[in-house]
């Protein structure tokens, strides 16, 4: 049996996501020879199918509470966003020749709403640089010598850089390539990472009204309603300030943009109290004594769903979230019933699994790392990306702190790489 090949790149890129490829861009610049290893058999999965519905690249809002999103790591995110934010990745993209406009919601697009040409453009630029791409490169952690240990169609590949970028992913979308698979193989290490949790994620219902007996909704109506968006809506909860938008019923709970924008608070309390509860306002548009009004006016022979229909244009989804959420008697009492029209309360069991999620909470603390984003526990190994433990909300913001995180670890590498007096070694074929 042969043993496996030995590689000895200059720099190893392992994850050909946003933030790798960000730091490949920096280091070959700097004239470094990069070599970029993904386990898939193409790079920016993840970023073409965020493009799917128009690639959101980043968020207009200005600096400081753009920052603010990052909650308690907006210290550290305000130090990687200092060197590249929001204006600078809009710049970059034009030098790629992908034009940007600001939506109503302030999210920043692709003129083309398009992710796949800026991709292209992007790896085009890189491969003119010299960066070297190694596809179907599986990392498996480190062998007993400390090489990188990759799996590959051909057998195992041992590689030996000056130095390492890890810019893995968290666990979020598994079958992109971001499994979660290096947290034993950093914790083995010594390297402090925080668990990794959901994030910008669905959630299961509890056991509701309709439905007492076990956790989700009757069968009747996750049935008739799965897949339909509730709006407008307003959801309020502990640590959420009130916020009008849309979600969807899925077959056992709700997600969709409302539910993503809370579901930290959310995720954070069921983690604490075994449940979190939100509040509904179904009729945002109209005050408490409208509703209240229009609720008690008479009705004469028609039904309830009719007279809500009529006076207050409640559609069947909404009637029928009445319907799973409060008691007949409830549902007959006008003053009860106009006051869960504007607050009605929905209690939550469970996040969904974080395969589910659209990014990922936890990772590599800041604290197992020096300024430049080099582990503490394991020097020429440096961390980017969703590895990180922070989380945001969905709008660019992650994608923005990602890129930036990449070029930060990657300066904070070729100043490390200046310090050594290693020999280069021989460039990855």
């Amino acid at each position: 049996m042969h043993p496996p090949e030995v590689l000895t790149p200059d720099v190893a890129l392992i994850g050909g996501g946003p933030a790798g490829l960000m730091a490949a861009e920096v280091l070959a610049a700097a004239g470094h020879a990069v070599t970029v290893f993904d386990a898939k058999p193409s790079v920016g999965r993840k970023f073409l199918l965020a493009g799917k519905g128009g690639l959101n690249l980043t968020h207009s809002e200005p600096f400081e509470p753009f920052v603010g999103r990052f909650g308690d790591r907006a210290p550290q995110i305000e130090s990687l966003l200092r060197g590249f934010d929001a204006d600078a990745l809009r710049a970059w993209a034009a030098g790629l020749g992908v034009e940007t406009f600001v939506g109503t919601s302030g999210r920043v697009f692709p003129t083309d709403l398009k992710a796949a040409p800026l991709l292209r453009a992007w790896l085009h630029r890189l491969r003119v640089a010299g960066v070297k791409f190694a596809m179907r490169h599986r990392w498996a952690g480190w062998s007993d010598t400390g090489a990188l240990r990759f799996q590959t169609p051909e057998g195992e590949r041992l590689v030996t850089p000056r130095a390492t970028l890890l810019a893995l992913g968290g666990a979020s979308w598994p079958q992109l390539g971001s499994d979660g698979a290096w947290v034993p193989w950093l914790a083995e290490r010594g390297v402090d990472v925080a668990p990794l949790q959901p994030a910008n994620c669905g959630f299961d219902v509890g056991p509701t009204t309709a439905h007492p007996g076990s956790p989700g909704w009757s069968e009747r109506f996750a049935t008739e309603f799965a897949g339909q968006p509730v709006k407008p809506v307003a959801l309020a909860t502990e640590g959420f300030a009130a916020r009008p938008g849309e979600f969807v019923i899925t077959a056992t709970g709700i997600e969709g943009s409302l539910v993503y924008a809370a579901s930290r608070a959310l995720r954070d309390a069921i983690a604490t109290t075994g449940s979190a509860t939100l509040h509904l306002d179904l009729l945002p548009q109209l005050t408490p004594e409208r509703v209240l009004a229009e609720v008690k006016h008479p009705r004469g022979s028609r039904s309830l769903s009719s007279h809500l229909k009529s006076r207050l244009h409640l559609g069947p989804l909404k009637f029928g979230l009445l319907h799973e959420l409060l008691t007949r008697e409830q549902m007959l009492d006008a003053p009860t019933l106009a006051a869960a029209l504007k607050h009605l309360p929905l209690t939550l069991h469970a996040p969904r699994p974080v395969a589910e999620a659209i990014s990922t909470a936890g990772g590599v603390r800041f604290e197992a790392l020096t300024d430049g984003l080099m582990l503490q526990a394991a020097p020429g190994v440096f961390v980017a990306g969703e590895m990180l433990d922070w989380e945001a909300p969905t709008g660019g913001y992650l994608l923005t702190a990602s890129m930036a995180s990449g070029r930060a670890a990657a300066h904070g590498m070729a100043a490390w790489l200046a310090r050594s007096n290693a020999p280069l070694p021989a460039t990855l074929g």
